[in-house]
């Protein structure tokens, strides 16, 4: 059943301020020296955020002699892939552009990674393509794909396969309770576009335990074709949820119901018919029951807002994108909808950063949804960054996510100038955990790649990190258990 405005209205008029409290889920904020101005503003002075940051986290980045990552003391990292250095079990280079990883539990200790390879367009403008290994191949026409990395405990390289090949744009997706990767395709290009000779835009589940389960790779249509990013799955309810990076107009969330009788499982999902169970896009409204347009107009952490469901007219977007299908006021719009993860009973997700497309400009925000609730809550919020070349703490651009064993998030960041990855306590600050040092541009004018594929191994010992260009995986290892905080996140199945 729905949750209807009267509903969120009566219980946020009960609960007070229009905010619901539920536990550990709900106190997770942003740094002091990080929360956006009412009116999207600046983040604040790179002093203030330093001091607020000092008192968290590992300490002060050292910088990699190696020019590759800088970490704090008492850390390191062992380079697991890079592109056009490290080579596939078939002979063939690494593929490049990483983003979206998942860590499985491996052999002894040891973890498999299913790491996806965000390759737009026609296959011939990449020099290290996904190869194209038979039996694995969707269409030969695109690059894209998800390779399987297996590492040793502690992060030592064993050995690199293909998982399946011919997608196109993998960019996130989503580990599931039964031990599987969702890729899923950030793009719309049809059949006929660049070379291709089917039409993308779908998700795609690898299974990194068993080779022959990915061979003839099938998009599960049911899930809709759109230009996806994340993925995540409710065990309980059945429920799956997927953001859509796009713009012109925004994006949406989305919610998957699946049809009755169904139960989850390896390779359950690829057997549906295209229409089965329900796609349906995020509505919300504050506690007057009002609708909001766009996620940006939520300026304070800790605002909640009530969610409906509306669905989805043609999921397959034959004739029209699936975000075009809905006119303003039927849905909620969000710019750059990216990462996602499930703990504490429900999933953070976010939205990456907000320009002059948005009602309000800001440098991005972490939403918890709950859905016992059926309620988004606003836990992190980025002013917009004037400081982009700055290690003062000034981040932008979250993108991929992870919830810590540790307490609070990880996050990749993906915005201007430097790139980090940072943690955010449950109290509220945030702190630095790497920085990119790998320069790709010119002394002059340094570019740096973003983060991408950020995930612990099961044993929480080791964190898993994506630099997206050329393509490098590394596993970092230190001493996590110095950030003290509660234990008890993760994914919590």
């Amino acid at each position: 059943m729905p949750l209807s405005r009267r509903d969120f209205v009566n219980r946020s008029t009960l609960l007070g301020a229009g905010v619901l409290v539920a536990g550990s889920a709900e106190v997770l904020a942003t740094a002091p020296g990080a929360i956006a101005a009412p009116t999207g503003g600046e983040a604040p002075a790179a002093e203030a955020v330093e001091a607020a940051r000092r008192a968290t986290g590992y300490g002060e980045l050292v910088k990699d002699p190696a020019g590759i990552l800088a970490l704090p003391h008492g850390f390191k990292y062992q380079v697991i892939t890079h592109t056009g250095k490290t080579k596939l079990v078939t002979g063939e280079s690494t593929p490049s552009n990483h983003d979206g990883t998942a860590a499985f539990p491996g052999r002894h200790g040891g973890t498999l990674l299913v790491n996806n390879h965000e390759l737009a367009g026609a296959r011939a403008n990449w020099p290290h393509p996904v190869p194209l290994l038979e039996g694995h191949v969707y269409d030969p026409g695109a690059a894209g794909g998800c390779t399987v990395v297996e590492v040793r405990q502690g992060g030592k390289r064993v050995t690199e396969w293909v998982g399946i090949a011919g997608t196109a744009t993998n960019c996130a997706g989503g580990a599931t309770p039964w031990g599987t990767w969702l890729s899923g395709e950030e793009t719309e290009d049809k059949a006929g576009k660049n070379g291709f000779t089917k039409d993308h835009g779908y998700i795609f589940e690898v299974d990194p335990y068993d080779q022959a389960a990915n061979r003839d790779p099938q998009p599960i249509k049911a899930l809709g074709r759109y230009a996806h990013e994340a993925v995540v799955v409710d065990q309980r309810r059945g429920h799956l949820y997927l953001t859509e990076d796009a713009s012109n107009p925004n994006g949406l969330l989305f919610r998957w119901t699946p049809p009755a009788g169904f139960h989850h499982g390896k390779g359950k999902l690829r057997a549906l018919a295209a229409d089965a169970g329900r796609l349906e896009a995020f509505k919300v409204f504050d506690s007057h029951g009002t609708f909001v347009d766009d996620l940006s107009r939520a300026v304070k952490v800790g605002t909640t807002y009530g969610v409906d469901w509306v669905n989805v007219p043609d999921r397959d977007a034959k004739t029209v994108s699936v975000r075009k299908q809905f006119t303003d006021g039927q849905v909620t719009r969000a710019r750059k909808l990216e990462g996602m993860w499930w703990g504490d009973g429900g999933f953070y997700f976010v939205s990456s950063f907000a320009r002059t497309e948005s009602p309000v400009q800001h440098d991005g925000q972490v939403w918890f949804y709950n859905p016992a609730r059926r309620t988004i809550t606003l836990k992190v919020l980025l002013g917009v960054n004037t400081d982009v070349m700055g290690d003062h703490g000034n981040y932008d651009g979250p993108d991929n996510i992870t919830v810590s064993p540790y307490g609070g998030l990880v996050i990749a960041e993906d915005g201007e100038g430097q790139s980090h990855l940072f943690g955010t306590t449950e109290d509220g600050r945030t702190y630095p955990i790497a920085r990119n040092d790998l320069n790709i541009g010119t002394a002059e004018k340094p570019e740096f790649s973003e983060f991408t594929g950020v995930t612990f191994s099961d044993d929480g010992e080791t964190l898993f990190a994506n630099i997206q260009v050329p393509g490098i995986m590394v596993a970092i290892t230190g001493p996590w258990w110095r950030l003290q905080h509660r234990r008890g996140h993760g994914y919590d199945y």
